[in-house]
């Protein structure tokens, strides 16, 4: 019996007959029942770029600035900005009825001390922003401006992207811890407090209304407008088997599943009382993500070893099946079918899979057999078929793989080590990125010159690097676009990750459920339940 067809079966058996634990019934009309994409390991968005970490964070803490579904950043917790003519000098004011968790009022300083701790992990756009800062100064309790010695025209978009680490605001006192270091107090500024006395790793997570919360009065939208929450407790399921969670789906024990199994989708169809959507109209990029600091991989032949070899047939067939019309192929690293997406550079990526020059240009890159560690989430599916498929990927071009099967919380603990691979650290892991988050390199594309502040995987190039800021500098859309092919081409040229390619979600909840919206994160503000 084959995979899918097993999962299946099994679903169907476990709806008549649950496997222990059994979940409580979800009837209460004001607590939501979720299924997230992934166990909550950790909850400090600014420590991780997780994404079910920014998901919950999006519950808990506010944001100065947020994108609608068009991508333009809205006010949030600002009541509005002035900008200099020159883009150097920008000056902000927060909302007066803003109020943390513990009663105290949301002040100019805490907004600091947040962007300050956000700034020092934040590689693609508060890095930017930090290098080129005089002074981030409190004007007033409610004002705070930036003085920049270059003009900054995009810091709205900055303060207010999605893509990870978003900027969320918190108390002063929580926003002086070390940046590497995690938060342990999680008091917010948004919707919902965090029952942290209820949080059990791998298996709740517990959000309670926090009746203060000021929601803006326009119509929420993405995460713009009023955040208007209908649920006095929204709890978190974690359900890492896939035949649970469709069986609890079914039953009725959880409300909404985050992220179905694609094995799973045509089941759940067929029953008449789960809706299923796509759930993200921009869908998602698979990321091959390689160590640039040890060998092999510090040698670009190893890299474009794999490039070559990769086919992103068989990575998008493991992650969302034989539907191809939820996947494709991309020779590049920008959002099809969005103003700047391009394949220029993007030949590597096309046509027969070539083993045999894979495995030369291993050989004249020096590796001579080592053990290559590949860390596998086996508890989230995107990453874990992935893993699969690489691991057949390297054995037929001779690479020895030490395959470390672990929770995708300790992937995201072990990736953020520099250690050799034998000591702790590791040679490739798998994630993905959001189509939202790939728009244009602001949020997307994270080097410098130095590398220190790369994302994870610490590529170095200067070319990039140049090719970047010609994209920011760009005047208009032609100059962008010329700036970001340009960008493509030297990234792919350099390796600086490896594309599995292009690919849609669905999301699945029961038919009482309304509001679901397409995001590229779940949207609970404005859903109702029946």
């Amino acid at each position: 019996m084959d995979r899918r067809s097993f999962l299946k079966t099994a679903a169907v058996a476990a709806t008549s007959a649950l496997a222990a634990p059994r979940l409580s019934l979800a009837a209460d009309s004001k607590t939501l029942r979720f299924i997230p994409q992934a166990n909550l390991a950790n909850l400090d968005p600014i420590w991780t770029t997780q994404y079910v970490v920014r998901n919950g964070a999006l519950l808990i803490w506010d944001m100065l600035y947020g994108v609608d579904d068009k991508l333009q950043p809205q006010p949030q917790m600002c009541e509005g900005h002035e900008a200099s003519a020159d883009f150097k000098t920008w000056t902000f004011k927060l909302r007066p009825e803003l109020k943390f968790h513990d009663g105290e009022p949301v002040l100019a300083k805490d907004a600091i001390a947040s962007i300050l701790r956000w700034m020092a992990r934040d590689a693609t756009m508060g890095g930017p922003i930090k290098r080129q800062m005089e002074a981030l100064e409190v004007v007033d309790d409610r004002t705070f401006r930036f003085r920049l010695n270059k003009p900054y025209p995009k810091m709205l978009f900055a303060l207010g992207k999605s893509s990870t680490p978003s900027l969320f605001i918190m108390p002063e006192r929580i926003a002086a811890t070390d940046p590497f270091k995690q938060i342990s107090d999680y008091v917010g500024s948004g919707p919902m407090r965090f029952n942290k006395d209820e949080w059990v790793p791998g298996a709740k997570a517990i959000f309670e209304k926090f009746g203060a919360y000021a929601p803006r009065p326009e119509k929420a939208n993405w995460l713009s407008g009023g955040k208007r929450i209908n649920f006095d407790r929204i709890e978190w399921q974690i359900v890492p088997d896939v035949g649970t969670a469709a069986a609890a789906l079914q039953n009725g024990e959880v409300d909404w599943w985050e992220t179905p199994s694609s094995d799973l989708v045509p089941l759940l169809k067929k029953n008449g009382k789960i809706a299923v959507d796509i759930a993200d109209p921009l869908g998602n990029i698979g990321s091959f993500r390689i160590n640039h600091l040890h060998p092999p991989f510090n040698d670009v032949r190893a890299r474009k070893a794999i490039q070559i070899a990769l086919s992103q047939e068989d990575y998008m067939g493991a992650v969302v099946g034989d539907d191809e019309s939820l996947w494709k192929t991309l020779p590049g690293f920008f959002t099809p079918d969005t103003p700047l997406y391009t394949e220029t550079g993007g030949e590597a990526l096309k046509g027969k899979r070539d083993y045999e020059l894979a495995k030369r240009l291993l050989a004249e890159s020096g590796y001579k057999n080592e053990p290559v560690v590949l860390l596998v989430a086996t508890d989230l599916g995107i990453v874990k078929s992935q893993c699969d498929v690489t691991a057949d990927l390297l054995k037929r071009i001779g690479v020895n793989v030490d395959y470390q099967a672990l929770d995708w919380g300790t992937v995201g603990q072990r990736r953020a080590k520099k250690d050799l691979p034998s000591q702790g650290g590791w040679n490739i892991f798998h994630t993905w990125h959001a189509g939202a988050d790939c728009v244009n390199p602001a949020p997307y594309i994270a080097l410098d010159a130095s590398g220190d502040t790369a994302w994870f995987g610490w590529p170095k190039s200067d070319l990039v690097q140049e090719k970047i800021a010609a994209w920011y500098a760009a005047p208009d859309l032609t100059a962008e676009k010329e700036a970001v092919a340009e960008l493509n081409a030297a990234a792919m040229d350099h390796v600086v990750y490896v594309p599995t390619g292009f690919f849609k979600q669905y999301q699945a909840w029961r038919r009482n459920i309304s509001g679901v919206v397409k995001a590229p994160f779940p949207v609970f503000w404005d859903v109702v339940k029946a």
